[in-house]
C-alpha cells in the first residue's frame, strides 16, 4: 500500500501532536513552576527590554524586573498581614456578643416556625479562647501535622514559590536568542504566517495585561472609598488588597469579602455594619463583572462585553478555577486565531466561488 507525501506529512504531525500530549500529561505535575515562570516573563518583558535600552546589562534588568515584582508581592502581604494579627485576638471578646444578639433575633422566629434553630455560642466561645490563647499552640501543631500529612501540597507551593522566578530569570535574560532558534525549526513556508500570528497575538495579550492593570487600580480605588465610607477604620489596607487580588477571580474577592467581614463584625459588632459592607463589596462584584472586565479589559482585546462574559462562564464550566484564570487571555488568543481563519476562508475558493478575493479588510 502506498502512501501519498500529504498523507505521510499528516500521519508525522498527527504522531508528533500524540506524543506532546502524552509527554505534557506525563510531566504535568513538574511543569507548573515552568508554565508560571514562562508567564511572568513574557509580563515582564516589556520592563527588562526597557532597561536594556538605557544601557543596562540584560541580567540586572530581568533581577531588577523581578525585584519590582517580588516588592508588589510584598506590599499586599504587608497589607493583609496586619489586619489578621490585629483582628482575631478581638475574636474571642466580639463573636460570641454578636451571635448571641442573632440568638436573640432567630430564635423566637424559629419557634414560631416550629424549628429548633439556636446558635450554640458557649461552644464558640471556647472554640476562640483556644484559638488565640490557651491551647492556640495545639491547634497548630495539629495544622502543622495536616500539613506534614499532605506535605506533598505544601512542597509543590514552595516549589513554585522559589523555582518560578529563576525560570523567569533564565528566560528574561536569554529570551530573544531563545526565540531565534524556535523560529530556525519551523519551515520556511510557515515564517510568514507564523511571525504575523505572535505579533497580533502578543499585542492582543499586552492590551489584555495593561486592561487588568487598570481594572485593578480601579477596583481598589472603588472598595477602599466604599470602605471607608461606610466607616470602616481598615478600609484603605482591605480596598487596596481586594483590589489588587481581583487579579485572580473569586479567590480575591472572597479574601478580600472575608476580611472585610471580619472587620466590620470586630469594629461596628451590629448587623447593619456587617451589611454595609456585604454592599460595598457586592456592588464591586457587579461592578467588575458586568461594567469594569468587559469594557476596560474585553474592549481592549477586541471582545464583545457578552463574549467576555460568556467565556468566563464557558471556560469555567469546562476547567473550572483555572478555567476562569485563563478565559480572557485564551479567548485573546483564539480571536486571533479566528480572524486568520476567516482572512484564510475569505481568499479560498469556497468564498469567492472560483473568483478572485475581494480586498476590503479581512478581519471580521
Amino acid at each position: 500500500m502506498t502512501f501519498t507525501p500529504t498523507q505521510i506529512r499528516l500521519a508525522a504531525w498527527t504522531a508528533l501532536t500524540v506524543t506532546a500530549a502524552l509527554l505534557l500529561t506525563l510531566l504535568a505535575p513538574v511543569l507548573s513552576p515552568f508554565v508560571l515562570g514562562a508567564v511572568l516573563a513574557y509580563a515582564v518583558l516589556p520592563l527588562v527590554d526597557r532597561g536594556t535600552r538605557w544601557g543596562l546589562p540584560r541580567w540586572a534588568s530581568a533581577l531588577l524586573a523581578l525585584f519590582l515584582v517580588a516588592l508588589l508581592v510584598l506590599a499586599v502581604v504587608l497589607l493583609i498581614v496586619p489586619v489578621i494579627t490585629q483582628q482575631i485576638p478581638l475574636l474571642r471578646e466580639q463573636v460570641p456578643a454578636l451571635l448571641e444578639g442573632a440568638n436573640a433575633m432567630l430564635v423566637p422566629w424559629a419557634q414560631r416556625m416550629g424549628v429548633p434553630l439556636e446558635i450554640d455560642v458557649a461552644m464558640v466561645r471556647e472554640w476562640l479562647t483556644q484559638l488565640v490563647s490557651g491551647h492556640g499552640a495545639d491547634l497548630f501543631e495539629q495544622a502543622f501535622a495536616s500539613l506534614r500529612i499532605g506535605g506533598s501540597a505544601l512542597l509543590a507551593v514552595l516549589g513554585n514559590a522559589v523555582l518560578a522566578p529563576m525560570v523567569a530569570f533564565y528566560l528574561l535574560v536569554d529570551w530573544h536568542g531563545l526565540s531565534a532558534r524556535l523560529r530556525r525549526l519551523l519551515p520556511p513556508r510557515w515564517l510568514a504566517g507564523v511571525d504575523g500570528f505572535m505579533r497580533e497575538t502578543d499585542a492582543v495579550l499586552g492590551e489584555y495585561l495593561r486592561g487588568q492593570m487598570l481594572v485593578m487600580l480601579v477596583l481598589a480605588v472603588l472598595y477602599s472609598a466604599g470602605l471607608a465610607l461606610v466607616g470602616l477604620n481598615l478600609a484603605l489596607a482591605i480596598g487596596v488588597f481586594t483590589g489588587l487580588a481581583v487579579f485572580v477571580p473569586y479567590i480575591g474577592f472572597g479574601v478580600g469579602l472575608v476580611l472585610g467581614t471580619f472587620a466590620a463584625v470586630l469594629e461596628f459588632q451590629s448587623w447593619m455594619g456587617v451589611l454595609a459592607v456585604w454592599a460595598v463589596f457586592g456592588v464591586g462584584q457587579f461592578l467588575e463583572s458586568f461594567v469594569l472586565t468587559p469594557r476596560l479589559l474585553g474592549e481592549r482585546i477586541g471582545l464583545h462585553p457578552l463574549v467576555v462574559i460568556f467565556a468566563l462562564m464557558a471556560f469555567g464550566h469546562l476547567l473550572g478555577f483555572i478555567g476562569v484564570l485563563i478565559a480572557l487571555p485564551a479567548s485573546a488568543v483564539l480571536l486571533v486565531v479566528l480572524r486568520l481563519a476567516v482572512q484564510r476562508y475569505r481568499q479560498s475558493d469556497l468564498y469567492t466561488d472560483g473568483q478572485s478575493a475581494p480586498t476590503q479588510d479581512a478581519a471580521p
